[in-house]
């Protein structure tokens, strides 16, 4: 429910008919998020909240080996949706010990211009850390609950 009443300006601002900024992906501080087979990732950090709210919204692609890693600052429950989002993400919540604990895989965008008509993925266990990859990135590099990325 909170993160509803967190994404409420958002939505009002979209009734507003007032476009959403895409932002700029390299202006975000990026960091490398380590796999437990050692392959990295190479994650914007979305630390702040008009960044959360942003996400990968209007991206056309991402890199099979870049993301985006949400950090906040304590752990609770975070739905995830997919509004104005272009492309299938892997979303994995992370707990505060780095270790995974759910994956919405392929996690499809939400065809609808209106944010009350998308559904919300997760959010469902405690975390911490939530990280978006590429459709299918998950799968491809064997990630699976109760593993543990490092950064």
């Amino acid at each position: 429910m909170r993160a509803l009443v967190a994404l409420l300006p958002l939505a009002l601002m979209l009734s507003c008919g007032k476009p959403v900024p895409a932002g700029d992906p390299a202006r975000l501080p990026t960091i490398p998020v380590t796999l437990p087979s050692g392959k990295t990732i190479r994650a914007e950090l979305a630390t702040d909240p008009a960044d959360q709210q942003r996400g990968l919204m209007f991206r056309a692609e991402l890199a099979s080996d870049r993301g985006m890693l949400f950090v906040f600052p304590q752990p609770d429950r975070r739905p995830f949706w997919m509004f104005q989002t272009k492309i299938p993400l892997d979303i994995l919540w992370l707990d505060a010990n780095r270790s995974i604990v759910f994956i919405s895989a392929n996690t499809p965008p939400c065809p609808s211009d209106r944010p009350e008509n998308c559904p919300n993925f997760g959010g469902g266990e405690v975390s911490r850390f939530v990280l978006e990859l590429a459709g299918g990135a998950a799968a491809a590099n064997g990630l699976k609950i109760g593993d543990s990325l490092r950064f």
